[in-house]
C-alpha cells in the first residue's frame, strides 16, 4: 500500500511538472505569434498598412476584401498603396478603385507608384486623395481596348466550316469565325466608347480636373512619372517617404507608427487575431496557477486542461 501511495505521489507530481512545461509551451508559441503576425482592430496600437497591387488586374476579388479589411480595422491609421500593374481588366480595375475610395473616406491613403501604374492601374490611383510616383514611373494610358480575333481564313485552308444561328443581327458579334460586320462593328465601339467615358469620369473626379481636360490627355498614350507631374495626373515625384511626410505633415500621422505589410489574410492568421485577447487571457492565469502547484512539495493540486466553455 505504501508502494501504491509513492507512486500515486510520485505519478501526480510528474503530471504537475509536465503541466507546467506545457503551459510554457503554449505560451512560447502565442508569444511567437503576436511577434509575427500584426495585430488587428488595434489591440496593441496604431500602424500604418503597406498593401500592395501588382500585376495584370483580374477581378480584383481578393484585393477588394484586404482593402475593405483594413477599412474596417481601426488599429489601422492610414494606408500606403503600392502600385506596379500595367492594368488589365476594367471590372477589375472600377472594382479596386471603388475599394479605395471607400478606404480613403474613413483614413488617409497615399498611391505610391513604382515602375508601372498604367491604365487600370491608374483608374486604381486616381481614387486616392493623393499620388507620389517616380520620375521613371509609366503611367496614365488613359483608355480601354478590346482586341477581337477572326479564324475564319485559317478554317477555310483546313477545310472547317462554322456556322451559327442568331436570334440578331448583333448576338454573334464579335465571333471568332466570323469577320465583323459593319453594324457589329457600330455597336461595340459605342461600348468601348462607354467604358471610356467612365474612366474618363473617374480621372476628372479623382483629380478634381475638368472632364473635357482629362480628355485631351486621354488618348491612350502613357506618361513617364515626371510628364505625369507637370499634367496634374500626379501630385510628386518621390517614393514611400514623401508619401509618409504627406501623411504626416498634412493629415497629421504620428511619425512614429510602424509600417506593416497587409498583402494577404490567411486563414491561420485570422483566426490568431481574432482569438489573440482571450488566448492571452487564458494562458496568463493557467501559468500563474501551474507555477504556483509546480513548486509546492505537498497538498492539493490542479491539472492545466483546456475547457470547452473558454472562450
Amino acid at each position: 500500500m505504501a508502494l501504491e501511495a509513492d507512486l500515486l505521489i510520485d505519478r501526480r507530481r510528474l503530471k504537475r511538472r509536465l503541466n507546467f512545461w506545457r503551459v510554457l509551451a503554449v505560451a512560447a508559441l502565442v508569444g511567437v505569434a503576436v511577434v509575427a503576425v500584426p495585430v488587428r482592430h488595434g489591440t496593441f496600437g496604431a500602424r500604418i498598412a503597406r498593401v500592395r497591387i501588382a500585376g495584370t488586374i483580374g477581378d480584383g476579388r481578393e484585393q477588394i476584401e484586404a482593402l475593405n479589411r483594413l477599412r474596417d480595422d481601426s488599429g489601422v491609421a492610414a494606408v500606403l498603396l503600392h502600385l506596379d500593374t500595367p492594368g488589365g481588366a476594367v471590372s477589375g480595375g472600377e472594382g479596386l478603385h471603388d475599394a479605395v475610395e471607400q478606404l480613403a473616406a474613413r483614413k488617409p491613403v497615399v498611391a505610391v507608384m513604382d515602375g508601372t501604374a498604367a491604365s487600370a492601374g491608374y483608374m486604381i490611383a486616381v481614387a486616392a486623395p493623393y499620388i507620389v510616383a517616380r520620375d521613371s514611373t509609366l503611367t496614365g494610358s488613359i483608355g480601354v481596348i478590346l482586341e477581337l480575333g477572326d479564324i475564319e481564313g485559317l478554317l477555310d485552308k483546313i477545310g472547317v466550316r462554322a456556322d451559327q444561328l442568331v436570334s440578331g443581327p448583333l448576338k454573334g458579334q464579335p465571333s471568332f469565325t466570323h469577320p465583323i460586320t459593319p453594324q457589329g462593328r457600330e455597336a461595340l465601339q459605342g461600348l468601348v466608347m462607354d467604358l471610356y467615358d467612365q474612366f474618363v469620369g473617374m480621372v476628372a473626379r479623382g483629380r478634381h480636373m475638368d472632364q473635357a481636360a482629362v480628355q485631351k490627355l486621354a488618348d491612350g498614350r502613357a506618361y513617364t512619372g515626371r510628364q505625369a507631374k507637370t499634367l496634374g495626373l500626379v501630385d510628386e515625384i518621390g517614393g514611400e517617404e514623401q508619401a509618409l511626410h504627406w501623411l504626416q505633415h498634412t493629415r497629421h500621422v504620428p511619425s512614429d507608427l510602424p509600417v506593416s505589410d497587409d498583402d494577404k489574410d490567411t486563414v491561420v492568421t485570422h483566426m490568431l487575431r481574432s482569438a489573440m485577447s482571450g488566448v492571452l487571457t487564458s494562458v496568463l492565469h493557467d501559468i500563474t496557477v501551474s507555477a504556483r502547484d509546480a513548486l509546492r512539495v505537498d497538498g492539493a493540486y490542479a491539472v492545466w486542461q483546456p475547457s470547452a466553455s473558454r472562450e
